[in-house]
């Protein structure tokens, strides 16, 4: 069994108390995240600082790439587009803390795009449908085969961080964010499930609890306004 929280956005007390109440309900639980841990919110460094601190293992997302890339790849299209969608927040959270910026880049560049674990997958936008002729389901190499796959195409629209269109089923919960929406939205044919659920925007964060690809239960915090306001 495991947790799986939806995107951050910088919404560091909401997520001390997301974190508490799945604490609270199941002590010691393995906990992970979809991404988008920066921009928006106020807190992007606490956040950081907070799941490393807690080893919430995470999968990057758009937001958080942007970030690594505008200081380590400026020319990439993750660079150039951090300035157009929220960078202001972040650099706002650093101002009196400038060397855990370099330490928090090294992080989001070490993450691993996908996770797969007995009780879902885990990404950032989820596995296209693109995938499908490229990638053999049944084989016992496909998740290396996938990891390969999602690394070299990462940057494009169908890719791990990008995508919006239609999923591969992967034959287990695939818990992906990205894609905002006000409650889990679930896609049956995919077995997909989305769960960023729009904190930085004032409504909350959730988390999703799996077994052996069953979602168990839904646990929500509001977003507080001193993460956005």
């Amino acid at each position: 069994m495991i947790a799986v929280i939806g995107d951050v956005h910088g919404c560091y007390f909401t997520l001390v108390e997301l974190y508490l109440k799945i604490e609270a309900k199941y002590s010691g639980i393995k906990i992970y995240c979809v991404g988008d841990l920066v921009d928006r919110g106020n807190n992007t460094k606490e956040v950081i600082d907070f799941i490393t601190e807690k080893e919430i293992e995470f999968t990057p997302g758009n937001h958080d790439y942007m970030f690594y890339h505008y200081f380590k790849k400026p020319d990439t299209i993750f660079a150039k587009s951090w300035l157009y969608n929220g960078n202001e927040a972040t650099l706002n959270s650093y101002e009196n803390n400038p060397d855990k910026m370099e330490e928090h880049i090294k992080i989001i560049q070490n993450a691993p795009l996908i996770i797969d674990t007995d009780d879902c997958f885990i990404s950032h936008a989820g596995i296209s449908i693109a995938y499908k002729n490229k990638v053999n389901l049944n084989s016992p190499n496909m998740i290396t085969e996938l990891k390969e796959l999602v690394y070299d195409d990462y940057e494009k629209d169908y890719g791990v961080m990008w995508t919006r269109g239609e999923l591969l089923n992967l034959g287990k919960a695939q818990v992906l964010g990205h894609t905002k929406t006000q409650e889990i939205i679930v896609e049956s044919k995919t077995n997909a499930y989305y769960i960023d659920t729009g904190a930085c925007s004032g409504n909350k964060l959730t988390a999703a609890i799996f077994e052996r690809s069953k979602l168990v239960e839904v646990i929500e915090e509001p977003t507080h306004l001193n993460d956005i306001v």
